[in-house]
This record gives C-alpha cells, structure tokens and sequence, in this order.
C-alpha cells in the first residue's frame, strides 16, 4: 500500500504525535508498505529550528525507509494563539500544495490535534480522488477551549462546525481512545465508520534499565526517590500542581520530582520553583528521541499528569505506555477517565485527582516508602506494556487503512 501521511510534527521533534507517527510508519515500511510523511522543519516546542535544518520551501529526506517531504512553514514558539494559529494554517496550505505533487498514493491520512494538517489532508484526497482517514488524536478545538487558548463564541463554534464537516467527510476515523469514539458518536457521526486505535510503545526501544549513574550525578539524582515528568510543559499538562506538592515535601529530602521537557509554561515553572526555593524539584531540558530510555532510567516513579478539566478525562497520555515497557509504577493525576481505567485495570500504579497537591504529595509519600507496594506496582506495569506494543497499534492501522481502501 502507498500512504501519504500528513502530520506537523516529525523526529527529531520528540512529541506523542511526532513519536506515534514515525514509529509506527517504521513498522509499515518493514511490512512491504511505501510511506510518505508531509511535515514542516523541527522546530516545536520552542520555535527554534533544530540543528542543521533550514526552512525552506521544500526539501526530502529518508528516515529508515520513510520519505519525509517537509516544507516551509511560519515557525512559532507553542504559545499565544495568533502565531500558533498561523503556525498551524502555514502548515496547512503548504502541505497541502506538496501533497498535490507527490506520486499518487492509494490512502490520504491525517492526524490531530494539529486541525489543520486534518484539512490539508482531506483537501488533498478530495483533489485527488482518493480516501481519507483522519487521526483523531485530540478534540480540536476542545482542548485549545479547556486551557482557556480560545473562548466560547462564533469563532468556536465555526471551528467545531467544520471539524464535524471532516469527520463526515472522512473515508474513516482513527480515534486514540474510546471517550473520542463515544465524543463522535454523541455528536452525529456514524460509529460504523469509527475505529479505535489505543496508543503504544515500541518495546525494542524501552525496557528496563539500571539508572545512568552519569546521568544521575549529573542532575545529582544519584540517592533520591525520583518522580519523573518526561513530556511537553504546555498549558494543558498544569504543572504548577506539581510545584505545590514539591513545596509540601520540602522537608523530605529523600524524594525529587524531575520535570524534563519543554513547553509554553516551562520559563513560568522555572521562576516560580525558584522563588520559592524549592530544592526538591529538577528541571532538565529536552532532550534527543535516543537518550529518553537514559531520561526514564533516572526515574523511581513516572508522573502523568494533566490540568484539572472535564475534556482532558478523554485523553489517554502516552507516557503511560512508555513507563510500562520501562517498567515504572505509575502516578496518574489526570482527570477521571479512560486513562484511569486503563492503569488500574493492569494494577499499574496509582490515582489522584488533578490539581490537588495534597494527594499527589500524599501519593508521592506513599509509594516511596511502601516497598511492597511499589514492587508490585512495578511488576504489573511492567506485565501490561506487551498488551500495548506499537507493533500491534500499527497493524490495527494498517487495518483502517485497508477498509478505506475497500
């Protein structure tokens, strides 16, 4: 099968989307599969482009098979809705005129919350006469609305008009959860032509490891009790949650929360840690896709967590499976939804409510000292990552793929 794949962010951009994508695709071109993938420079979360990239109009490149298209883009830093909005609709058209002239692909796809990679997509196959499947990995404009990026109005509700226009239009839709499916369903859209495929991890590429000595007396870790956020500090994650509790926890020297990453509220994060002289809590910077098994080995303990929001119960985050196949026990303060369930089904770690710091330094407390609890808690995270490979979310693609297709 001949896939183009649209999506604006791509490795060496070390994201959920950009990581889903790519390793995924992996799996196609090893099954026989050809795959294009249409993308911008790498440049997210800062806006900065990474090291020996150039925005131009248009450039190729093989990543292991893959043929990457990028394009110039209008590059903005992930934050303030104007330049993100003309980031995302840059991207948008030009992907949309490079798709145009790619050798004629048998499937369109698309993936979100990027929206409009979605409708550079369908423009795409409605041009070209083929079918399209749209990724619903994000309900965009939802989620931009619950982090209080875009206000309740016409504009809204002109977005949310349009975004059901796609998924009618779509040959097939590729939710990440079941919530999104459900979500769809209550909204209009024929279930039949709804398929969910559950997030991953590719288990080559994490397993559990000794913690990196270097590494740990680098960001002097070496004896502590580490919780560890490894992800994007953005708006809708509400990190200052976990600033709240590492001031609860100041006395207790034993346990640090380690926040690698970037993202719109990392500067805020970093000043207020420090106005408040809270020693307990580690910020280290992005880091390359290769060295997040060193990043997760410095870790005890893997934090999950997003703000306190209705929308965000139906978002499952992918940090969940990445601590499984590293076999971390999990904290989960996000929203009470499909991720919950999901973790305790496999007795993979334990729940709090978002934006309440006295349960997460509770939670924190707990498990550090709880020796059995937390050995069991490891075990059974660790039972639950095969039941998750990305080997088996690509295939199920492939499958959706294949009905459009039909």
């Amino acid at each position: 099968m001949k896939i183009l794949f649209l999506t604006e962010n791509f490795p060496p951009e070390t994201n959920a989307a950009a990581t889903r994508v790519f390793e995924r695709a992996l799996y196609w071109v090893s099954a026989g599969h050809h795959v294009t993938v249409i993308t911008c420079v790498p440049n997210f979360p800062q806006g900065a482009l990474f090291e020996d990239y150039q925005n131009r109009w248009h450039q190729t490149e093989d990543m292991a098979g893959i043929k990457v298209v990028r394009v110039k883009t209008y590059i903005s830093a992930n934050r303030g809705v104007v330049r993100r909005s003309l980031d995302f609709l840059s991207f948008g058209f030009m992907g949309f005129i490079a798709g145009l002239f790619q050798p004629r692909p048998d499937i369109v796809a698309a993936t979100s919350p990027q929206f409009f990679a979605a409708v550079a997509g369908w423009a795409i196959a409605a041009c070209r006469r083929l079918p399209f499947i749209f990724e619903l990995g994000d309900l965009w404009p939802t989620s931009i609305a619950a982090v209080g990026a875009i206000k309740k109005g016409l504009l809204l509700s002109m977005v949310e008009k349009f975004e059901l226009f796609l998924y009618r239009r779509s040959a097939r839709v590729a939710a990440l959860t079941h919530a999104f499916k459900k979500n769809l369903i209550s909204r209009g859209i024929d279930p039949n032509k709804i398929d969910v495929v559950l997030n991953g991890v590719d288990l080559p590429r994490y397993a559990p490891q000794a913690r990196d000595q270097a590494l740990a007396k680098e960001w002097q870790l070496q004896d502590k009790f580490v919780i560890g956020y490894v992800g994007t500090h953005g708006m809708a994650h509400g990190l200052s949650n976990v600033l709240d509790a590492a001031e609860k926890l100041k006395d207790n020297d034993h346990i640090h929360f380690l926040l690698a990453g970037a993202g719109a509220e990392r500067d805020m994060l970093l000043e207020s840690a420090k106005k408040r002289e809270l020693s307990n809590i580690v910020f280290m910077p992005m880091q390359p896709k290769e060295k997040m098994p060193a990043v997760w080995s410095l870790c005890d303990v893997a934090l999950v967590h997003l703000k306190d929001n209705p929308a965000f119960a139906e978002v499952i985050p992918s940090k969940i499976f990445e601590a499984m196949a590293m076999g971390l026990p999990i904290l989960l303060a996000v929203p009470d939804g499909e991720a919950r369930g999901i973790m305790e089904d496999h007795a993979a770690g334990l729940w709090v409510p978002p934006g309440n710091p006295d349960a997460l330094a509770s939670a924190a407390e707990k498990i550090s000292t709880n020796k059995d609890l937390y050995r069991q808690l490891a075990a059974s995270s660790l039972a639950a990552a095969p039941k998750h490979s990305r080997t088996v979310q690509a295939d199920e693609m492939i499958a959706v793929f294949e009905k459009a297709v039909s």
